[in-house]
């Protein structure tokens, strides 16, 4: 169980927020529960409340707090029992070559521009809410503010003439007590043929499982969203269903 109830939250308060258009199913509308002062959410208080399936987006920590809708599920992959399907395999192959760097917060002029660029061909539609004008400050805010042990981990191709590799991909992470939780990943979207996005996670599973930390938590599933189903084919992944981790079965 991981009712919040048993959680060590007596200083915290936790409010929902007015109904807003539903990102990721049209036509809904959404509500969030969210955690507060955010002053207060430490590193293993983070923890726990992951544990009960919140998120955090900079420093504002929330659920899914829908009144008619329950499509968003909480995931995450044990990875001392993930195997990786065959078109996974292919996908650490074909990236094998990537260099990976893992870095502390900070803002890099060329991690806004993969952001923006990356922004602007896979959330058009407004997913994410962040206008060109106000894409640094939403990028700092969303990315680069945390009150937990957050990471950016870097991709980029293999040095040419000893000047880095071009920037493929960047992930943040924030490592809890029971697993790492994946952020946000961006990446370049120039080569169609590419598996970036998959790549980021499987390195994941297995930076997890170098810190021998049992979970890697994913964010939230929703069946019906073409964006948010993919988590699916990391098999097995357990969903946060009636306030229990348990599998989540799809074909």
């Amino acid at each position: 169980m991981t009712q919040l109830k048993e959680l060590p939250l007596t200083e915290l308060q936790f409010y929902a927020t007015a109904p807003y258009p539903c990102s990721y199913l049209p036509g809904r509308t959404a509500r969030s529960q969210v955690a507060t002062p955010s002053h207060l959410i430490h590193a293993d208080l983070y923890s726990e409340l992951v544990n009960a399936g919140f998120r955090r987006s900079g420093l504002y920590t929330y659920r899914p707090y829908c009144d008619e809708c329950n499509a968003c599920t909480a995931t995450r992959i044990p990875v001392k029992h993930f195997k990786p399907s065959r078109s996974q395999k292919r996908t650490l192959k074909k990236h094998a070559g990537l260099e990976i760097r893992i870095l502390n917060l900070g803002y890099q002029e060329e991690h806004l521009e993969l952001y923006n660029n990356y922004q602007n061909e896979r959330h058009a539609d407004g997913d994410m809410g962040h206008s060109t004008e106000e894409s640094q400050d939403q990028y700092m805010q969303f990315l680069l503010q945390s009150r937990v042990n957050s990471r950016i981990v870097e991709f980029r191709d293999g040095p040419e003439d000893s000047e880095p590799g071009r920037l493929r991909m960047v992930s943040m992470i924030d490592i809890l007590d029971q697993g790492i939780s994946s952020v946000y990943t961006f990446y370049d979207t120039s080569n169609p043929s590419a598996s970036y996005g998959s790549f980021s996670i499987l390195w994941q599973v297995q930076q997890a499982l170098n810190l021998d930390l049992p979970y890697l938590y994913l964010g939230y599933y929703i069946k019906d969203s073409e964006k948010m189903s993919y988590k699916a084919k990391f098999k097995p992944i357990e969903g946060l269903i009636s306030d229990h981790w348990q599998p989540i079965i799809e074909p």
